[in-house]
């Protein structure tokens, strides 16, 4: 049986500036089941080594990451209405893996696996350059506060390291409701050489269908918040 996940469980030394706080959120009766007994079936391993992603998923089609899933709401409907395609979620917080293994096990969902890590150095260690045919990093913190700007995951170093786990024609789809973030994140990957922006204008792109909208986006909508959509593809 696999071990219930653990953050630290990933080789290589954590970043001295981590993107996240750990916060220790209660976890629900039905979420300690989820880690107890479906934690084998959909988590991974994150042990010395590359994986194995054909072996993994059982198939050899097309691998997603989506980067900090939340309660993984986004990723079981983008796996149900994609099943063509992998989804592999990489989220810290224990109440959202497990929210996100019942929702899994509720829908009979066979294509997402699911990592308990931080995805910098989940994807710096654990996954084979060029494997991945797309990256998805919806809502992230903005660090707002000026001195908290170098915890903001989108950097050069960020959009160098997607450069290396994607395939060439890949795509990156990131989504904001923080325009200054979203303004960060422009700037940031259009110094980037291995990426084009899919934005005709060369900003920002209309919500694509294979992105569901959340209750917190339609919450902050409500707000009078606008949400920007990026993509860009991996030259």
């Amino acid at each position: 049986m696999q071990p219930l996940p653990q953050m630290d469980g990933v080789p290589g030394r954590m970043r001295q500036v981590r993107s996240f706080v750990l916060r220790g959120g209660r976890l629900t009766d039905g979420q300690k089941r989820a880690l107890d007994e479906l934690w084998p079936v959909y988590g991974v391993d994150t042990g010395p080594g590359v994986l194995d992603l054909p072996a993994l998923f059982g198939n050899r089609n097309p691998v997603i990451v989506e980067i900090g899933f939340g309660k993984g709401e986004s990723t079981w409907q983008m796996a149900q209405e994609q099943s063509g395609q992998n989804f592999l979620g990489v989220e810290v917080h224990l109440p959202g893996v497990g929210h996100l293994l019942l929702r899994l096990d509720e829908h009979r969902l066979q294509n997402v696996r699911i990592a308990c890590a931080d995805a910098v150095v989940f994807l710096r260690e654990c996954l084979a350059d060029a494997s991945l045919a797309g990256v998805r990093l919806y809502f992230p913190d903005p660090w707002p506060k000026k001195r908290h700007h170098k915890r903001r995951i989108v950097q050069a170093g960020f959009a160098d390291l997607l450069a290396r786990k994607l395939a060439s024609g890949g795509v990156l789809h990131m989504a904001t409701d923080w325009e200054p973030y979203a303004r960060h994140m422009l700037e940031v990957m259009a110094a980037s050489d291995s990426f084009e922006n899919l934005s005709a204008a060369g900003e920002f792109c209309p919500r694509p269908d294979w992105r569901p909208l959340t209750r917190y986006e339609t919450r902050g909508q409500k707000l009078g918040h606008t949400v920007h959509d990026l993509i860009f593809r991996r030259r």
